[in-house]
């Protein structure tokens, strides 16, 4: 495929290994297109997924936030419903959500529920799990405290969860974020990363490191410079 003019004028070395700082700097030049590009990271992990007790997946809060607007869902009821909607809830309902979410709309990114309501969302797993929306006690998106839980997805907190070939993807920020800040949430991004190695991972954890923009090419990082690899 032929190069554009733009991916011409930007020349990475595919085959070096960058530091962190350098590899955002050079990610966030790269991003010339006439939106605000998304930084991503691109983690491959030493861990066979298929086995259980090789599942990495969890929940991180960006210290520095994540630069998009994110819809958050809520399936409560009474009291709880209402603290869900004074926290800043998008789309707060129970049966009547339910009807709307199995008619195919769906109007949120991050979906929470009260325990209670699980069990009117699992009849939505077909249609929720999917998108990866399915709300899940591990990632505390089934929880009695919806306010907190609808403040900590609206303020910068993201999920990861491990692909089948064991690479994790993630964004960490848009180009237009000060290169500290990306800093500051890819640090997180790793520290968690780190944090929920599984026991049953054998050998090097964190085998390579990548960071791009949206529309950029990949940029491969030491990872002797990340913390914990």
């Amino acid at each position: 495929m032929a190069q554009s003019k733009k991916q011409k004028a930007i020349t990475i070395d595919r085959d070096k290994l960058h530091g962190v700082d350098e590899a955002i700097g050079l990610a966030k030049s790269g991003a010339t297109s006439k939106f605000d590009e998304t930084i991503e990271v691109a983690v491959n992990l030493g861990v066979d997924p298929r086995h259980a007790d090789q599942m990495v997946r969890g929940v991180v809060t960006l210290p520095k936030g994540t630069g998009k607007t994110v819809r958050v869902g809520v399936f409560a009821k009474g009291a709880k419903a209402d603290e869900a909607r004074e926290a800043g809830a998008d789309v707060v309902g129970a049966e009547d959500l339910m009807e709307i979410v199995q008619g195919g709309t769906i109007d949120f990114d991050r979906c929470i529920a009260t325990p209670d309501m699980m069990g009117i969302v699992g009849r939505l797993g077909k249609v929720l799990g999917p998108k990866g929306l399915m709300p899940n006690p591990k990632l505390g998106t089934v929880t009695m405290n919806v306010a907190q839980a609808v403040k900590d997805a609206k303020g910068g907190q993201i999920e990861y969860r491990v692909e089948k070939a064991g690479i994790i993807h993630s964004g960490i920020g848009k180009a237009s974020f000060p290169a500290a800040d990306l800093r500051a949430n890819f640090d997180a991004l790793v520290d968690a990363l780190v944090k929920a190695k599984p026991s049953g991972a054998k050998g090097k954890y964190m085998k390579k490191v990548a960071i791009s923009s949206t529309m950029g090419a990949g940029i491969k990082i030491d990872t002797n410079e990340v913390a914990g690899a």
